[in-house]
């Protein structure tokens, strides 16, 4: 260890936190989680502990460390979960894959409101609370609560079973829906985090039913405090209770560059996927205080053409739509996937919704920043000081009315998505400036932009891929107008495919459908039959 890094350890707080790594290149190595970051960090260091052959191979590369301090040790989790996937750390193996984190679903809307859980949050109205990082502590808790705060898994049926309502774990029919989703609510505050209050007026509540002599209402409401007691070791919570990272380095580094007056909170990255122009579709990932906020993503259907700016221009234009920025919020950033094309049909969409937020796009091959030098609406003040000088870090050239931004200089990309900069790009050390003003953590703000880029882009093409395998499942009985889904389930029934049933006889399908809907079959067979030819 060195005598730097020693000195540095010795400021280590005593409170939970995420810690980096880092090699002699400066090259983020392991991220991890603790509870008390003075205590963790410093055991790597301690000799008389055994270690693995990872452990003692990591220990000897580590030149420095960095962290960031958190509200809450499972706050740490989660932050850790979402730096692992930006960094990609070489000796991290855990976390690495791209699993997400787990939200909770509740249906308010409906008449008799459901809980279940997704990894994939969707735009359907219902209630998504979270991200959790463990899906199993969560569900576990959800048993727990559903002792306190009865709900429904699945919607209600004739004839079913009332096992889970006299075991107290489902609502009572005769209590009607709205008192049920008053109780629903209540779980949403709990799982939120507004326990202490839930619990204070559940006691209150008790303390009233036994002064009016309820007593069997004031010893359920007594069971329901001792089921809340077992939960008093929380294992989830959800992210808008603790989660501030706006300490974030490649935040504060961002805002500096683009001269932006505070740290953008919400940054939006679009992407779209199509093939040879069929399914279009665009997808908008939402990333706030740096990590990914799933519950916020939405996906678009575009026009059917094999055209990206056309289909950015109407993308954008769709989402500053002034209803959208009433229910999905302002953005703080646009991150355009593409070049100077997809850029500037960006720019001009917003320009004609008349709304003022800052928009750049990220290229393809190289993986460069494109910022335009009016149009972007950022200040290029620190942009243009960058290009004057001689920088090994961070270089910027002028292309028309564009600033091309290249934060990884000597690093090249074989092509688009096929190879991405996270591990290369860390092999040389640059010399930073050394005035103070002009220091900036360009490879932390492209490790940002790559996980945006990388996420938009996953999102557009799993979009892209149902649309097309719904597509590829979708049968001939589907385009005949006048051939409903019973109807084409009846016939499949009985014939056992769609070969079958055109080639079934007048009589044995009126037999099953009638005169009418037989006529409509054997025309668009006829149809079919004359296309082939």
């Amino acid at each position: 260890m060195n005598q730097v890094l020693q000195a540095k350890l010795k400021t280590l707080p005593r409170t939970p936190g995420v810690y980096f790594h880092k090699s002699a290149s400066g090259e983020i190595i392991y991220v991890g989680k603790a509870a008390v970051l003075k205590n963790r960090v410093r055991q790597y260091f301690q000799d008389s502990r055994g270690r693995d052959n990872k452990t003692m191979a990591l220990v000897a590369e580590i030149a420095d460390t960095d962290w960031i301090e958190t509200e809450s040790e499972v706050d740490a989790l989660f932050l850790e979960s979402e730096m692992v996937k930006r960094y990609m750390p070489r000796y991290n193996v855990l976390l690495r894959d791209d699993k997400s984190q787990m939200y909770v679903r509740i249906d308010m809307k409906s008449e008799w409101p459901t809980v279940s859980f997704t990894r994939n949050p969707a735009d359907d109205g219902a209630e998504y609370i979270g991200p959790f990082y463990n899906g199993f502590a969560l569900k576990k808790a959800l048993r727990y609560l559903r002792r306190v705060f009865p709900y429904l898994t699945r919607q209600r049926r004739p004839g079913q079973s009332k096992l889970d309502e006299d075991l107290g774990l489902s609502p009572r029919l005769s209590d009607g829906t709205e008192l049920y989703k008053a109780n629903l609510r209540k779980l949403i505050s709990y799982i939120k985090g507004n326990r202490k209050a839930i619990a204070a007026e559940l006691e209150r509540d008790m303390k009233t039913a036994a002064g009016l002599h309820d007593f069997e209402r004031a010893a359920d409401l007594r069971n329901k405090l001792r089921a809340m007691q077992e939960l008093q070791r929380r294992v989830c919570f959800g992210d808008k209770e603790f989660l501030d990272i706006s300490k974030d380095q490649a935040l504060a580094d961002l805002a500096k560059l683009l001269g932006l007056k505070d740290i953008p909170v919400r940054i939006e990255g679009y992407d779209i996927s199509h093939m040879s122009g069929q399914q279009v579709v665009a997808s908008m990932v939402v990333f706030t205080n740096g990590v990914s906020d799933r519950a916020e993503y939405r996906k678009f259907k575009v026009s059917e053409k094999n055209d990206d700016t056309g289909n950015i221009y109407q993308t954008i234009f769709r989402r500053l739509s002034e209803r959208h920025l009433k229910s999905w919020g302002r953005p703080d950033l646009l991150l355009i996937d593409g070049g100077k094309g997809q850029l500037a049909a960006a720019i001009r969409a917003r320009d004609e919704r008349g709304v003022a937020v800052p928009i750049i796009s990220i290229a393809k091959r190289e993986e460069e920043l494109l910022v335009h030098k009016t149009g972007s609406q950022i200040d290029t003040a620190f942009i243009e000081q960058i290009r004057s000088q001689l920088r090994t870090d961070i270089m910027v050239h002028e292309d028309g009315d564009v600033y091309v931004v290249n934060l990884h200089p000597d690093q090249r990309n074989a092509g688009s998505h096929s190879k991405n900069l996270r591990a290369s790009m860390e092999s040389t050390r640059h010399e930073r400036p050394t005035a103070a003003e002009n220091t900036l953590a360009a490879t932390d703000i492209v490790k940002l932009f790559q996980r945006i880029r990388d996420e938009s882009h996953r999102f557009a093409v799993s979009y892209h891929t149902a649309l097309k395998r719904q597509q590829q499942t979708k049968n001939q009985l589907e385009e005949i107008p006048g051939i409903g889904p019973k109807t084409r389930a009846k016939l499949l029934k009985k014939f056992g495919s769609i070969k079958k049933i055109f080639e079934a006889s007048d009589e044995d399908l009126e037999v099953e459908i009638g005169r009418q809907k037989t006529q409509l079959i054997k025309q668009a067979s006829e149809n079919i039959n004359i296309n082939r030819q």
